[in-house]
């Protein structure tokens, strides 16, 4: 299964000039902890991503100003991306080895597609752990029928 088939498609952006205050107004009303920053959107190619966290921790607990603090000074940047076609294990991957919760899914043209997040992912990894987990438990009762027939062949033989 690719990225592409796992985000979510519908992504909440705003542009690097915007403010705080605007990021988290939009995050309210989208009931969702982070946007998306893109240089345009035009092109849709990401720039960074601000979390409602970023905005507590450098804007608020800083003592600055929401209204006067754009978007750009506090989010993380440059943003971890994935494309489409990468696979899980490959996100997996990207996403562990910077650190990041979150990333946006891009095309082949690096304009934005989708978000994935840890949280869209640890439901899959569960699946498929619940399969090795019944393959396992299939070999052991495999393996205990083998004893129990020879248990019982030595002994009734």
């Amino acid at each position: 299964m690719t990225i592409g088939e796992l985000c979510k498609r519908v992504v909440v952006t705003i542009h690097r000039d915007a403010t705080a205050e605007d990021a988290a107004r939009m995050m309210r009303a989208s009931h969702i902890g982070n946007v998306v920053v893109v240089d345009s959107s035009d092109t849709r190619k990401p720039v960074g991503i601000i979390t409602d966290r970023d905005i507590a921790v450098e804007v608020v607990a800083q003592g600055l100003s929401p209204g006067a603090t754009t978007v750009e000074s506090v989010m993380s940047a440059p943003v971890v991306s994935l494309r489409e076609e990468d696979s899980f294990i490959e996100a997996l991957d990207k996403m562990s080895a910077r650190g990041v919760r979150r990333a946006p899914v891009l095309d082949r043209d690096g304009h934005l597609k989708g978000l994935v997040s840890v949280d869209d992912l640890v439901p899959l990894l569960a699946r498929e752990l619940a399969k090795i987990g019944a393959l396992i438990r299939h070999g052991q009762a495999a393996e205990m029928r083998k004893t129990r027939n020879a248990f019982t062949d030595e002994f009734t033989g």
